[in-house]
């Protein structure tokens, strides 16, 4: 079996990769995720995403994000609130179904494994993305719901 090999690299983001990040996570969503949206929950992510206290909250260290990059091309992101709660995951379109959430979503679980000590990962995935964390392992617990006119899922992996 031939092992697949990628020129992106992971990493943990730097302070002045926020704005390419949150950009990346905007024309994903909207590409992928805003036709399951009410118009609310579309303006509740967006003011999610640009919320200048989660920015503060990342460049204090309270609010991880990690990178996939190719040069200097953003490809993926992943972020995750204290306690292991990955809540932004998102992937360029170019690079779907490559691996690139995959090793994001490794690095991360290795990352709050080994420096923090969380054994156990939750999301609210999005319906777009409920497939994905099921084949990385993830189980459901709960069911869909909405709130904020945001549809998901939520769901935990246990290392």
């Amino acid at each position: 079996m031939e092992k697949e090999i990628h020129s992106w690299k992971i990493r943990p983001a730097y302070r002045d990769e926020w704005q390419d990040a949150m950009a990346l996570a905007w024309k994903t969503f909207l590409k992928y995720e805003a036709e399951d949206y009410t118009p609310e929950g579309i303006k509740s992510f967006q003011d999610f995403i640009t919320d200048h206290t989660l920015y503060r909250m990342f460049l204090l260290g309270s609010y991880e994000m990690i990178v996939a990059k190719e040069g200097e091309r953003m490809v993926g992101m992943i972020t995750a609130r204290s306690g292991g709660h990955v809540s932004l995951l998102f992937v360029d379109e170019q690079y779907h179904k490559k691996g690139v959430g995959r090793s994001l979503m490794q690095y991360l679980c290795n990352y709050l494994l080994t420096e923090a000590g969380i054994s156990r990962i939750t999301v609210n995935a999005s319906p777009y993305g409920v497939g994905f964390y099921h084949r990385l392992g993830f189980r459901d617990t709960g069911l869909e719901t909405q709130q904020n006119g945001i549809r998901y899922t939520p769901m935990e992996f246990v290392m």
